[in-house]
């Protein structure tokens, strides 16, 4: 909306510096941060009335779980939706496609989440939605994002997979981009969802990787800095820089109310919408390869989970002593704390690893 306040800059200067990218992202960061701390009290106060007992604790858990954190409300990603998205729709140039189809997929994982998050509280147990059926949803709406993203791009390199660290190695994968694209966007979205676990744990290892790829949209986008960089220029997407500027305003309010003891959780309705805009962002700017590298603290507790799931079933053995990753280390002793902290420095090391992609060709 303000950004088309830089068309009457003729008649009034000032109004010139809506036309650039990066006063838009402070702003639109501002504005999220501002809409949470204003609406997050209420909003918590009325879903810890609506939720009654609130978030129902996994009972195979760690038992310290069941007696700290009953009575948390969730759904806590509704807050970060909103300033998220006000704040995006404020700020953005709205004519940019890029800007919809992201947004899109996170209000529609956000919304599968917050459906998930529901059926648990209601049925008073960890069991929410079924996860094939979940998957399947999930699936259909990142599939149809990448048919548009590959649309809205150049071909034959808007259904390309660019390699990082090498100078103009691009493949094309044709139609079967699509596929590996929602293969991305789904598998972004559930990573973040496992690493929700402990109060802080995963916002910040999100604002993190937004943080980090808001530069690497800005630089994508930007001819001058891509040909500067030996990096392959995506016209448009630019513009994203935006929404992850959003991003990092809505969490850092939303870690005031989830720094420990949190006050609420983010719920599947935050993590799930979180990570596939990560993974739709990463799509849209090429750079799917190096979202595995910033977000490797994802990664690491997706795999764990699979790892375990699959060692379990065909040998009857666990390899951790419980999954995700972060409650083995819950199991080992760590203290939720010194997971948490030492978390965020990995995330911000594979964040300066992944960065280094720019540069190093």
């Amino acid at each position: 909306m303000f950004y088309f306040l830089q068309q009457f800059g003729d008649v009034f200067p000032p109004l010139n510096v809506f036309q650039y990218l990066t006063f838009r992202t402070g702003g639109a960061t501002v504005t999220a941060l501002f809409l949470v701390f204003m609406f997050g009290p209420g909003l918590i106060k009325f879903l810890g009335l609506r939720q009654g007992s609130g978030q129902p604790i996994r009972a195979d858990g760690p038992k310290s779980h069941i007696i700290a954190k009953k009575g948390t409300p969730t759904m806590g990603g509704l807050m970060i939706l909103a300033g998220l998205v006000i704040s995006t729709l404020l700020w953005a140039n709205l004519t940019n496609l890029y800007v919809w189809v992201v947004l899109g997929v996170t209000v529609t994982f956000g919304a599968i989440g917050f459906y998930d998050d529901y059926l648990k509280i209601k049925g008073g147990n960890h069991n929410g939605f079924g996860a094939r059926k979940r998957l399947a949803l999930e699936a259909i709406a990142a599939a149809i994002a990448c048919f548009m993203l590959v649309n809205i791009g150049e071909a034959p390199f808007s259904s390309s997979l660019a390699f990082p660290f090498v100078k103009g190695f691009v493949f094309d994968m044709g139609w079967f981009f699509i596929a590996f694209g929602a293969f991305v966007i789904v598998g972004a979205g559930n990573a973040v969802n496992f690493t929700d676990g402990l109060d802080g744990l995963a916002i910040v290892p999100v604002m993190i990787a937004a943080g980090s790829f808001g530069l690497i949209a800005y630089l994508v986008g930007n001819d001058v800095f891509a040909n500067y960089l030996l990096i392959n220029e995506v016209p448009g997407t630019g513009e994203l820089a935006v929404l992850t500027g959003a991003m990092i305003g809505a969490g850092l309010g939303f870690l005031w109310f989830n720094a420990p003891p949190a006050s609420i959780f983010m719920g599947d309705t935050g993590s799930l919408a979180l990570g596939g805009m990560l993974g739709a962002i990463a799509v849209a700017t090429k750079h799917e390869i190096v979202l595995a590298i910033i977000g490797g603290l994802f990664v690491l507790e997706l795999v764990s989970v699979v790892v375990q799931v699959v060692s379990f079933k065909t040998t009857g053995k666990r390899i951790f002593r419980m999954a995700p990753i972060h409650h083995h280390f819950e199991a080992l002793g760590w203290t939720e704390s010194q997971i948490v902290i030492r978390f965020w420095i990995i995330s911000f090391v594979l964040a300066m690893v992944g960065l280094s992609s720019l540069k190093l060709r």
